[in-house]
C-alpha cells in the first residue's frame, strides 16, 4: 500500500493549527512531522495533528535540519514569523541542494517577505533548489469565491465583458502574537499583514479561471492610505503593552492598523480594471469580517463571512467563557452570534491544502506560486510608497530597495499627521 503525502508543518503556532485542522478533510496526506524553535511547542501541536488523526508518529522537531532529512517528509509549508523567513527557507534549500534531503515541494505562508527584496530572495532561493512551490493565499480557495467567481465568467462575462470592480475587505480587532505587532518583525502592520489577502483575492475575481494573473492583470497605478486610528490612542496603546510586555509604543511609532488602497490595471481584454482593497486590525464585532463585491457589465456578486452558517442567542444573565469557538477574532460571548460551522474550509484553508499536496504529489506546479507571492509583495510596497509620499504611484517602479518607513519604525502619524 502507498503511504500518504507527506507534509513537515515548520512553525508551531497559530496559523499551523489551522493548517492542521484543515487536513481532516485533506485525502492522501497527513501530517508527518512539525518544527518549532520551541520543542516543547512543536511537540504541543505534533499531539494536536495526532488528536485530530490528521498523522501518526508525528514527529517533533526544533531543528529545521533534521525535519527536512525526515525520509517521511516529503513537502514543508514555512508557517514561522515574517522576520525569520529567509533564514528558514535558506536552511530548507541548503539541506536540498546539498543532497541531504529530498522534497517534492515547499509552501510558503502569506506574506512572501517583509519587502520586496525579501520575497524575491525567497523565491529565488525555491527555484535554484529546483523545488515546486505554492505560496498560501488561503482567500483564493475559498468556496464562497471560488464558485461565484466560476459562475461571474461562465454566465456574465461570457455574456456581456469582463467584470471591472473588486471590492475586497477584511477586518478584525488585532493579531493573537506579539510579533505581529512589532513593525520591524512583521514588516509593517495591517497592509502587510492583510493587505495581501484582500489583493489577491480582488486579482483572482477579476482573472478568469485557469488563467494566472499575472498573465491577466497589468498594474497601471495605485493610490493608498494608511492610518493609526484605534490602537495608538492611549487607552489601546496601554492595552498592548499590558497584553504583549516590550512591544513597541504604539503612542509614538505605531503599526498601521488601518490601510486601504485602489490598485488600477489593465486586463487581458485590454480595458481598464480596479481592486479597491481595505484591511483593518480596528473593527469591534462579532468576530472577522471578510467581505467581496465584484462588479461586471451586467452582473455583480457579493459575498459576508459574518452572514456564517447560523446564528446563536446567549442572554446576558447566562455566564459565559471569554473564546473564538464560534469563529476566529470573536469578541462576545452574549446576544446574537454568528457561527461559522467551519472555518478551515469556509476560508479555503482545506481546498488549498487538498490542491496542494496533489499537486506536488503528482508533480505539477500549482497555480498560485510563490511567483504570486513576489508580485503581490511588489504591489503591496507600491501601496506603502503611495501612502508614504501621498502620490500616485505609477508602474512601473522600481522598489527593490524599498523598505516602508513603518517597518523601518520611522512612521509618526501623531507628529506628521495620518496619511
Amino acid at each position: 500500500m502507498t503511504r500518504p503525502f507527506g507534509v513537515g508543518l515548520i512553525g508551531a503556532g497559530f496559523i499551523a493549527r489551522f493548517h492542521a485542522k484543515s487536513f481532516r478533510q485533506v485525502r492522501g496526506a497527513d501530517i508527518v512531522a512539525v518544527g518549532s524553535r520551541s520543542l516543547d511547542s512543536a511537540r504541543a501541536v505534533a499531539d494536536e495533528v495526532h488528536q485530530l488523526g490528521v498523522g501518526s508518529d508525528v514527529q517533533a522537531y526544533d531543528d529545521i535540519a533534521a525535519l527536512v532529512r525526515d525520509p517521511r517528509v516529503d513537502a514543508v509549508w514555512v508557517l514561522t514569523p515574517n522576520d525569520t523567513r529567509i533564514e528558514v527557507i535558506t536552511a530548507i534549500c541548503a539541506e536540498v541542494t546539498s543532497g541531504r534531503a529530498e522534497l517534492r515541494g515547499i509552501a510558503v505562508e502569506k506574506p512572501l517577505g517583509r519587502n520586496l527584496a525579501e520575497a524575491r530572495a525567497v523565491a529565488d532561493a525555491v527555484t535554484e533548489a529546483g523545488l515546486l512551490h505554492a505560496y498560501l493565499e488561503n482567500q483564493v480557495y475559498a468556496p464562497r469565491l471560488v464558485r461565484t467567481r466560476e459562475l461571474v465568467w461562465a454566465r456574465g462575462a461570457k455574456g456581456s465583458g469582463s467584470p471591472y470592480l473588486a471590492r475586497c475587505a477584511e477586518e478584525h480587532s488585532g493579531p493573537h502574537s506579539a510579533w505581529f505587532w512589532d513593525s520591524e518583525a512583521q514588516g509593517g502592520g495591517a497592509l502587510n499583514d492583510m493587505m495581501c489577502h484582500s489583493l489577491e483575492a480582488g486579482r483572482f475575481l477579476l482573472t478568469p479561471p485557469g488563467t494566472d494573473p499575472d498573465e491577466w492583470l497589468t498594474p497601471v497605478s495605485v493610490t493608498a492610505t494608511i492610518a493609526s486610528l484605534r490602537w495608538g490612542r492611549d487607552h489601546y496603546a496601554s492595552i498592548l503593552e499590558q497584553r504583549f510586555p516590550g512591544v513597541q509604543d504604539y503612542r509614538v511609532t505605531p503599526s498601521e492598523d488601518y490601510a486601504s488602497a485602489t490598485y488600477t490595471f489593465r486586463n487581458g481584454d485590454g480595458e481598464p480594471v480596479i481592486v479597491e482593497a481595505t484591511t483593518s486590525w480596528s473593527y469591534t464585532g462579532a468576530g472577522m469580517r471578510l467581505s467581496y463585491e465584484l462588479l461586471g457589465p451586467e452582473y455583480s456578486m457579493n459575498t459576508h463571512s459574518l452572514n456564517g452558517d447560523a446564528e446563536l442567542f446567549f442572554s446576558r444573565d447566562l455566564p459565559q467563557q471569554a473564546g473564538e469557538d464560534l469563529l476566529e477574532k470573536q469578541l462576545a460571548e452574549q446576544g446574537v452570534m454568528p457561527v461559522i460551522a467551519d472555518e478551515p474550509h469556509a476560508y479555503g484553508y482545506v481546498a488549498e491544502n487538498t490542491e496542494v499536496t496533489a499537486a506536488f504529489a503528482a508533480g505539477r506546479q500549482p497555480l498560485e506560486s510563490l511567483r504570486s507571492g513576489v508580485s503581490v509583495t511588489e504591489l503591496l510596497m507600491a501601496a506603502y510608497y503611495a501612502a508614504e509620499h501621498a502620490v500616485v504611484v505609477k508602474f512601473p517602479i522600481d522598489l527593490s530597495d524599498y523598505v516602508p518607513a513603518v517597518a523601518r519604525r520611522e512612521w509618526r502619524p501623531r507628529a506628521e499627521g495620518n496619511r
